[in-house]
């Protein structure tokens, strides 16, 4: 069920046609046709497609939380890691999802206790709210399983940085040396993502003690 009490219907049918051929292709007549429903008989179910799609925010939250809760134990590094990389299969499972979660005006309830449950296992990991505060900032949407990036390049957009290696020689060094196959953004890959996420647990290890 969404926040209102509405059915996952017409969501869980959103997220299949997401899945298959893209968030753009979400539409009110797309999913009746999928449905075998008028698209305007969805209307007595959802208010139009912003209540679509934050329903589809919501089923996406589900799944994360659903898959770290599956996630092994360990200490608070090894709980924390465990599930965030959890979070990654379902994003990569679904990579339209980062795009979602980030345009959407409303936060689906479902984050904030996956939060609250994060700041517990730093308390009980020793640190303060005030530490575990700093650390959530730091941690940005990495619990969820994607890095917002500083740019959001199209595909293949700014790629070729050969015609203005003068201008710009050490982006232009760094993306002749790095190999790496994005997975849900121009530049995030699970390289990147866990030397990231590593980085930081180790620097919050270092202040927690």
């Amino acid at each position: 069920m969404v926040g209102d009490g509405r059915p996952l219907v017409e969501p869980r049918a959103a997220v299949t046609i997401a899945d298959t051929d893209g968030l753009a292709a979400v539409t009110m007549r797309r999913i009746g046709a999928d449905l075998g429903v008028e698209a305007m008989s969805l209307y007595h179910h959802l208010r139009g497609k912003d209540a679509l799609l934050d329903g589809v925010a919501e089923t996406l939250v589900a799944e994360v939380l659903d898959a770290v809760g599956r996630a092994g134990g360990g200490d608070w590094r090894a709980r924390l890691r465990g599930r965030f990389l959890a979070a990654r299969e379902v994003m990569l499972r679904h990579p339209w999802g980062p795009g979602l979660l980030n345009s959407r005006q409303s936060v689906p309830f479902g984050v904030y206790t996956y939060y609250d449950a994060i700041l517990g296992t730093l308390v009980e990991g020793g640190f303060t709210y005030r530490l575990a505060h700093r650390a959530l900032h730091a941690f940005g949407s990495m619990p969820l399983g994607f890095v917002q990036e500083v740019f959001n390049a199209q595909a293949g957009a700014g790629d070729d940085l050969s015609a203005v290696a003068d201008v710009l020689p050490h982006l232009t060094a760094m993306v002749a040396s790095e190999t790496h196959e994005a997975e849900l953004g121009w530049c995030d890959s699970r390289v990147e993502f866990e030397f990231t996420l590593d980085l930081l647990l180790d620097g919050l290890e270092r202040l927690r003690a």
